[in-house]
């Protein structure tokens, strides 16, 4: 019985092979080999899921089942070709070369053995003399490098082509046989800079998805060595080192995504040790004063990005539990720096927001309540045991961790304040006379009054607190800050107009002084990072966000900030463009309800008349002019965890907005926002990612690609449109999106093959279903474009579907722009396969009443396209031909062929007479003399 079921389910296999579906033909022939001893069927199965595997792009899954089949019969043919195709794809070309040499014994008159024999012999001609060439050059750059007379040029060059070829598998492979790290470690003890830089680039390379390679690199420079260099006080030295550094974390976790085969995939290495080692060192960065500041935003950006999970999925989060117990106090003595001490550690201005972003990763990624409480007991000893009467610098420290908390975990910020001295430090501080403490104490409120719903201090005390220093003070720094901070409480009521918190007029006045502030070149960029802080808060009142716009010198200031070295501004920048735009989510409001609210008096939030969609538009026209692409453009590149998911979302929400007018998009595209969308499309929030890709769609949907995304980025836009197709997305973005790829499909045959394996394909068919007639249009329009791809068409052509049956139904709707781009899909499919003209025939009885019509169509891109239908079908078979004949249709070509062609007429006269041509070829008709 087990014999029988096995040859039924290899049957099954190979009906599902036929029908192109290799996954389920992959799983019957799989079950089939469970149940047959078999020597021949065992060998027919091996060899027919090598198949699978080579159609699937599963290459060592085939090489090994075609083994299997020829070690049940070495004379196997079909196994030993399979086999050779996928050795050949895996880049074993000597192994491929031997299977098709036995191939071509076996079948001395087959030509395609012996075309693969020959291209295969090339190939490895070609690549032993790139082998030879590669070690000689491998010699000579490191001869270069090392020779202190070399020329400079020579130098650079050498260095360059070194970089070069440790980024490449074969290159890094060369380098490493030829004692390559030794020689690399030379270059990093000349401690001159370009040298050691290229040293770095190069490991980096070496180290890139190759967990052997990495860990003996790691263990042969050494981490400590690592970390010395990654602490110089050189920002491009820095940014290597640390790539370096996430190449061997990215290797050492699994996180390189890359199968390994044949020998690597034996080496079982236990990375535990070495990864716990760089967190340890990197940890011990943080507070050491011999790493500069872009060392120590380096060493926490690492920590950013390999500590905390990437999904909470995930059960295991040893890794933030590690750092909680060995670091936390570390991280929490860097967000306590105060700059302007003599004690203070050296630092950038990224570096405490840097420190914040890692506290609230880390506590995010605990648990359970027992391991939030330890969090926050580590928290609280570190802040108590700062307090000290005698030493004010050290109750600065203390004020100072808790404003950095308060950007982070907010809840946990929250509860510290509640510790015994806290706040009457807070507020001993802002009377003190000296402005380091005021400053501290200032910044410390504002944070503080982030969430006022539960800021109850800050609201029974803050306002009266911050107008009296406002008053009292006379340094601008303070002055700014303590602003900052009556525009939060001030904009306690959002964007409602019936919740003003200060008296009419007074915003406007506040923001007026903001915008002041911000254009004063002469203050420093810190204290001017306020201003805008101050900004994104206000902006929520639309009187302030029009006057902000019109005010040309702010908004480039502005923008001008967002571009500098200082990336906490981001948040600020991007959340006032929210604000500017009205991109933020806006609740729908139910007349029914708002009726009922004032029936039992409570509040209804109110609309400011400058928040209406043409005020919306004027704006968003001004930011265009005043540059917003270049700063957005800049912001979305900052290599930082400061730009973080939230960010990102922000950003993509201001794009989604700019590119509304389709007459801006022009501006857009030139400026650069097409290239900044992708990577907003690609990671982030969800929300985030959504809106990216709704943006980008816009942009795809009526710019020539070429220009918007020149290059191969136009290859990662089809993934976020595709995924607009999901049907849970609302029915604009599933349009923008089939007009997206319409255009992108249009480009080029590898634009289309993208687009079909990111499989959009039945999305679009299910569009093609639509009862909405513009969804309908689009999807048709798009099929019209991808059935010009091979592995469209082969769809079209297998049995058990009604594709095609789909497209001619579609060819006889009342909707002319439908009837054409379903004409236009039919006319290329039934050109491309004379099997898909004799299928038109058979799918409906009213294809020819469709023809008919469309032949005789008033709008002649249809009638053309008709005629182009009813020409293949001609062509295709006499059979078909003569039934063609004895219907109307020849009375209609005849009609058409007859007219005298003008010049809008020419084509379709032209195809009619063509028609009537073919059928004079098969004798079907007679010319009139």
């Amino acid at each position: 019985m087990a014999e029988v079921e096995a040859v039924q389910l290899k049957e099954e296999g190979n009906r599902h092979f036929q029908l192109q579906d290799y996954k389920a033909a992959t799983k019957s022939y799989s079950q089939a080999l469970k149940l047959t001893k078999d020597k021949a069927l065992l060998a027919t199965l091996y060899r027919n899921r090598a198949a699978c595997g080579l159609k699937t792009e599963s290459y060592v899954q085939a090489a090994s089942d075609a083994s299997r089949a020829i070690d049940i019969n070495s004379s196997d043919i079909k196994a030993l070709y399979r086999r050779c195709q996928a050795l050949e794809h895996l880049g074993k070309l000597d192994q491929a070369f031997k299977d098709v040499q036995r191939c071509a014994t076996l079948e001395p008159r087959n030509q395609n053995f012996q075309e693969t024999l020959m291209r295969l012999n090339t190939s490895i001609q070609e690549k032993l003399r790139v082998q030879f060439s590669t070690d000689l050059r491998v010699q000579k750059m490191f001869e270069i490098l090392l020779d202190e007379n070399s020329e400079a040029d020579k130098r650079e060059k050498a260095a360059n082509n070194l970089i070069v070829l440790g980024r490449e598998e074969a290159g890094a492979e060369k380098i490493f046989q030829n004692n390559g790290v030794a020689l690399l470690l030379q270059l990093l003890d000349t401690k001159k800079p370009e040298l050691v830089l290229a040293a770095v680039r190069t490991l980096s390379g070496m180290c890139s998805s190759h967990r052997a390679r990495a860990t003996v690199i790691l263990h042969a420079v050494r981490i400590d060595r690592i970390c010395s260099l990654m602490a110089v006080e050189n920002e491009q030295m820095s940014l290597a080192v640390c790539n370096l550094l996430q190449a061997i974390i990215d290797s050492l976790s699994g996180e390189d995504k890359r199968e390994h085969r044949g020998k690597e995939e034996a080496l079982v290495l236990d990375t535990k040790k070495d990864l716990k080692q760089i967190t340890s060192h990197l940890l011990d960065m943080l507070v050491s004063k011999k790493v500069s500041g872009q060392g120590r935003d380096q060493a926490l950006n690492l920590l950013n990005k390999n500590v905390p999970r990437k999904d909470l999925a995930i059960h295991d989060n040893s890794r933030t539990i590690y750092v909680v117990d060995n670091g936390l106090r570390k991280i929490l003595k860097v967000v306590g720096q105060v700059p302007d001490l003599p004690s203070c550690l050296p630092l950038t201005d990224n570096t405490r927001m840097l420190a914040s972003i890692l506290i609230n990763k880390l506590y995010d990624d605990l648990r359970c309540d027992p391991e939030r409480d330890h969090f926050r007991k580590i928290c609280e000893e570190y802040i108590t045991g700062k307090f000290d009467p005698q030493d004010m610098d050290k109750n600065l420290n203390a004020i100072q961790t808790v404003s950095g908390i308060l950007q982070g975990p907010f809840d946990l910020g929250n509860q510290l304040l509640g510790l015994k001295g806290v706040m009457e430090m807070m507020v001993a501080l802002c009377g003190s006379e000296r402005e380091t403490d005021q400053l501290v104490a200032v910044e410390a409120l504002i944070h503080a009054s982030t969430k006022l719903s539960r800021a109850t201090f800050i609201i029974t005390n803050g306002v009266s607190l911050l107008k009296q220093i406002y008053k009292t003070t006379k340094n601008e720094k303070i002055k700014i800050r303590t602003l900052v901070g009556l525009c939060k409480l001030g904009s306690a009521g959002g964007t409602d107009y019936g919740l003003r918190q200060f008296a009419e007029g007074s915003t406007e006045k506040l923001a007026k002084q903001c915008r002041k502030w911000l254009c004063n070149t002469s203050i420093d960029t810190r204290t001017r990072r306020w201003a805008v802080e101050g900004l994104a808060y206000l902006t929520l009142d639309a009187d302030v966000k029009d006057d902000f716009v019109q005010d040309i010198p702010a908004l480039q200031a502005m923008f001008e900030l967002a571009k500098t070295s200082d990336k906490t501004i981001l948040y600020s920048v991007a959340t006032t463009l929210v604000n500017c735009t009205n991109s933020y989510d806006v609740k729908e409001v139910i007349p029914e309800l708002v009726q009922l609210a004032k029936f039992s008096k409570q509040h209804v939030p109110e609309e400011h008349p400058k928040d209406k969609k043409d005020f919306i538009d004027m704006r968003v026209k001004r930011l265009l002019k005043a540059g917003v692409i270049s700063a957005l453009a800049c912001m979305v590149k900052a290599d930082s965890a400061i730009l973080t998911d939230q960010t990102k979302e922000l950003l993509a929400r201001v794009f989604l907005a700019l590119c509304d007018n389709p007459k801006d998009r022009g501006t857009i595209v030139a400026q650069g926002g097409g290239k900044a969308l992708i990577p907003l499309a690609l990671e982030g929030t969800d929300v985030g990612k959504v809106k990216a890709a709704h943006a980008l769609a816009k942009i795809a949907a009526v710019s020539n690609p070429d220009i918007a995304f020149p290059g191969e980025r136009v290859y990662e836009v089809v993934r976020p449109l595709v995924s607009l197709l999901d049907t849970q997305r609302d029915g604009l973005q599933n349009y923008e999106a089939l007009l997206g790829l319409t255009n992108l499909s249009g480009r080029s045959d590898k634009l289309r093959q993208k687009i079909f394996k990111e499989r959009a394909l039945p999305d679009i068919e299910n569009y093609m279903f639509e009862n909405h007639d513009q969804l309908r249009q689009a999807a048709t329009e798009c099929m019209c474009n991808m059935v010009l791809h091979k592995e469209v068409q082969e769809r079209f052509l297998a049995d058990g579907n009604d594709r095609l049956k789909l497209v001619v139904l579609l060819c006889g709707e009342d909707d002319d722009k439908v009837q054409n781009a379903a004409a236009g899909a039919l006319a290329m499919l039934t050109a491309a396969h004379k099997k898909l003209c004799l299928k038109m025939t058979q799918v409906t009885t009213q294809w020819l009443e469709i023809l008919q019509r469309l032949c005789l169509h008033d709008q002649l891109s249809v009638q053309h396209r008709g005629l182009v239908i009813a020409y293949n079908l001609l062509a295709a078979d006499a059979e078909l031909a003569k039934k063609l004949v004895e219907s109307e249709l020849l009375e209609i070509l005849t009609v058409v062929g007859k007219q005298e062609p003008d010049e809008k007429k020419a084509e379709v006269v032209q195809t009619a007479r063509e028609c009537l041509i073919k059928c004079m070829d098969y004798g079907f008709i007679k010319p009139v003399s």
